[in-house]
């Protein structure tokens, strides 16, 4: 039986309660809290628009102008693509040296709902491609300064951007001071349910005091996410059957929509490989990796046969990294079931912290999931794929997920989904970090609010400015894109 001998030698060592504190508030002595606040590109900053082509040059060719073609629709759609110029800007930025299990790209589109294996809607994180151990803070920033970049793309007012940012990292503060309170056990059960969003939704939409105004807003917010819960307990495989696959000469085939999906049938890519040998590798990557599921697990995934293979698009930071669904079928054609299959790469911070302990990067993404969510996919697991240094995930499609279109947020209602990430990811961090040593850091003023929200501001700037200079690209010619898919 192979045992990690570096785990097996492990000394865990057991600080107080008291030791924690001190290690926190000694922390904010040599990083106070105000010293977030002055960010400013780094003199030899390297240009914005080199670290995109150097990340294209092994994606998918066909696909790099697609990738380009949805980051060129907004200042928020190129922050979504641009994990990497913000990964290189952070590594200058002040560190307490609190270190969690990081997202590592935990912008506001990241957080949503997906089923429980229990079935019950969750809201949590829910993408994990570059997620590394690391500062805390890195993940504060990315989360803090989507809302103050996404409300300036909504056109909110200066004061408004300022409050919908503060809310996020203020609800961060006050969580981790409650989780820094709880008992380990409860911090690792602690879960935001679909009872618990609608509650604060309707709590906040029943207030007595306050602007009618926002009263109005929140009681939509509630229809609205009401109505995104209802879709999400919608979305599953035999829908997404009804959606993706047509019934062909007996049997279930993946539609061809080129180039967002195109089964391996049809498909010609610069990889190499042709058409068979890509559906081959699929298949001899799906049995390595049920091979390696847990064992209740693969035995449930050995009753379904898989069917047919499609490559597609999917998100803004990830299009050109390859990306497969694999349709299985179980006991006959209307017990369908849909696996997403996905590169994993190295995260774009390893270019600035530790290298994962992890030698393939899938098993990075999913041991960083399963350590970071409340709840993780049954199917999630890792293999290699079939060229040298290919590496892939899996997890099931469409799992009842749901996500809020944030370009159609109002003010107060992005101030209150903001809360609910700012929770979310406190949450997450508690999980793997120390939350009496972090709380104890943040402290019980709102300094550390302040100062992320002045970074979120001077930060959501010099977005403004990378997305300038990579729209230039693009009409120059420099950049290739496609819009509209």
């Amino acid at each position: 039986m192979y045992e990690d001998r570096a785990v097996l030698d492990t000394v865990v060592e057991h600080a107080t309660v008291a030791e924690r504190k001190a290690t926190g508030k000694q922390a904010r002595e040599h990083t106070p809290l105000a010293s977030h606040t002055g960010w400013v590109p780094a003199a030899d900053r390297p240009d914005p628009v080199a670290l995109l082509e150097e990340q294209n040059l092994t994606r998918e060719q066909d696909l790099v102008p697609v990738r380009h073609g949805r980051m060129l629709v907004s200042p928020f759609t190129f922050y979504r693509g641009a994990a990497r110029i913000m990964a290189a800007d952070l590594k200058d930025t002040p560190r307490s040296g609190l270190i969690v299990q990081l997202c590592g790209d935990a912008h506001l589109s990241n957080f949503g709902l997906f089923a429980s294996p229990e079935r019950a809607l969750l809201f949590d994180l829910n993408d994990f491609d570059e997620t590394l151990p690391g500062p805390f803070e890195y993940d504060v920033q990315r989360m803090c300064a989507s809302f103050t970049i996404a409300a300036r793309n909504n056109g909110f007012t200066r004061s408004q951007i300022h409050d919908v940012t503060l809310a996020s990292v203020r609800a961060y503060r006050e969580a981790m001071a409650e989780f820094a309170k709880m008992r380990t056990m409860d911090v690792w059960y602690a879960r935001m349910t679909e009872e618990t969003v609608m509650a604060t939704l309707q709590a906040a939409a029943g207030r007595k005091s306050g602007d009618r105004t926002e009263r109005k807003a929140a009681l939509n917010a509630e229809k609205r996410t009401r109505a995104i819960a209802d879709k999400a307990r919608t979305r599953d495989s035999l829908q997404a059957l009804s959606k993706l696959a047509e019934f062909i000469d007996g049997e279930y085939r993946i539609i061809s929509q080129p180039p967002i999906i195109i089964p391996v049938r049809e498909l010609t890519t610069t990889t190499g490989l042709t058409p068979d040998a890509i559906e081959e590798s699929v298949r001899t990557a799906f049995r390595s990796y049920r091979a390696y599921l847990q064992d209740d697990r693969r035995q449930l995934l050995e009753r379904f046969e898989l069917v047919d293979v499609a490559r597609k698009v999917v998100g803004v930071g990830s299009v050109g990294t390859r990306a497969y669904i694999a349709l299985l079928q179980g006991r006959d054609q209307q017990d369908p079931l849909f696996l997403q299959v996905k590169e994993a790469r190295a995260s774009v911070l390893e270019d600035h912290l530790s290298r994962s302990r992890y030698e393939q990067p899938g098993e990075r993404v999913v041991q960083g999931q399963r350590m970071m969510q409340a709840a993780s996919d049954i199917y999630l697991g890792w293999t290699k794929g079939v060229q040298e240094n290919r590496y892939l995930y899996w997890r099931q499609l469409r799992d009842m997920k749901g996500s809020v279109v944030v370009e159609n947020m109002v003010p107060y209602g992005m101030g209150l989904y903001a809360g609910l990430c700012g929770w979310t990811l406190a949450r997450a961090h508690a999980r793997s970090g120390d939350p009496v040593a972090i709380a104890a850091y943040l402290g019980k003023s709102d300094a550390f609010d302040t100062a992320i929200t002045e970074f979120s501001v001077r930060y959501a700037e010099q977005n403004d400015r990378d997305f300038e200079a990579f729209a230039e690209a693009v009409h120059s010619g420099r950049l290739q894109s496609i819009a509209g898919l």
